[in-house]
């Protein structure tokens, strides 16, 4: 379904909000691929998201009652995500999926020493916290920059670095690597 389809109403409905229709255009695409990730499925992503947004048309003044409204809708997306995922019977597929698309395993010398190397990756990322799996996700396996991850998850700019300096250091933790790999002079990058 396109994001217009989506917007789409039977005669008679109320027309949606200017601001809402704003939010929807400048947000959907970003949620369905975040969505797709954890489904496993375009399909089952866009339902989840149109699910999503189905909701916040209803509550839409609520939403902009909100201290953060991106960060309120992006509770829902990941709520109903989930409540999809469930309803399903599907466990979250970020470890599967991510694992076997990544262009290293593609064009690796030794694809299944790459294929075991993201499988841990993607492994520990599914252990971090969630707003560290979130930015994670967002910023390396969508490509996100970190002024428009923090728009998505409407948490600051600097939020946004800090919370991915914190979750490199527990991934290299956990994946036993060195402290200071991928760093400049002790200080990580982003």
């Amino acid at each position: 379904m396109t994001p217009e389809e989506s917007l789409r109403r039977p005669p008679g409905a109320v027309a949606l909000p200017a601001d809402f229709r704003a939010f929807h255009q400048l947000y959907r695409a970003a949620y369905v691929r975040w969505a797709e990730i954890h489904l496993g499925s375009s399909a089952d992503a866009e339902e989840a998201v149109d699910h999503a947004f189905e909701q916040l048309a209803v509550s839409w003044q609520t939403v902009l009652a909100q201290p953060t409204p991106e960060a309120y809708a992006w509770k829902v997306v990941k709520n109903r995500t989930i409540d999809l995922a469930r309803r399903r019977n599907r466990r979250p597929v970020v470890a599967d999926m991510a694992a076997f698309e990544t262009y290293d395993v593609r064009n690796a010398a030794d694809p299944i020493g790459e294929l075991e190397t993201s499988l841990l990756v993607y492994g520990a990322i599914n252990e971090l916290p969630d707003r560290q799996r979130d930015v994670i996700i967002l910023r390396y396996s969508l490509g996100y920059d970190a002024a428009t991850t923090a728009r998505i998850l409407g948490i600051s700019p600097a939020g946004v670095r800090s919370t991915a300096r914190h979750a490199r250091r527990r991934l290299r933790q956990v994946l036993g690597l060195d402290e200071q790999e991928g760093s400049r002079d002790g200080h990580p990058t982003d």
